[in-house]
């Protein structure tokens, strides 16, 4: 195991997966990720989804810094916040509403559950 580790798509291989049906409310959003950490309850990686919207609900940390695109996180309680190449920010654990990829969205990422 190396000690330093480099979060690129180069560095792990692509899964590509799809939000629960039952939680999509728009289009037909695609997953591709690159999953370069994933121990003691550390993971780390690139996102990438397409254009949809669907529902989200985090019991965990997550530290996200969008590379491309354009998203739309909007909170049960109302608050709204969009994201744009270079934004960063964390998600707190109980944030519940949706996610909404107006434009294909590439994020790293580093959550902690």
């Amino acid at each position: 195991m190396t000690l330093l580790q480099s979060i690129t798509q180069s560095a792990a291989d692509p899964v590509e997966s799809r939000p629960d049906p039952s939680k999509v409310i728009a289009g037909d959003p695609v997953f591709t990720s690159w999953d370069v950490e994933d121990r003691d309850g550390i993971y780390a990686g690139i996102w990438q989804a397409t254009p949809g919207v669907w529902k989200v609900f985090y019991d965990e940390w997550e530290y996200c810094r969008i590379l491309a695109g354009h998203s739309i996180l909007r909170g049960d309680d109302g608050s709204e916040k969009t994201v744009k190449s270079g934004d960063s920010f964390i998600i707190r654990p109980g944030f519940s509403g949706t996610w909404e990829v107006v434009e294909t969205t590439v994020k790293d990422y580093v959550i902690k559950v």
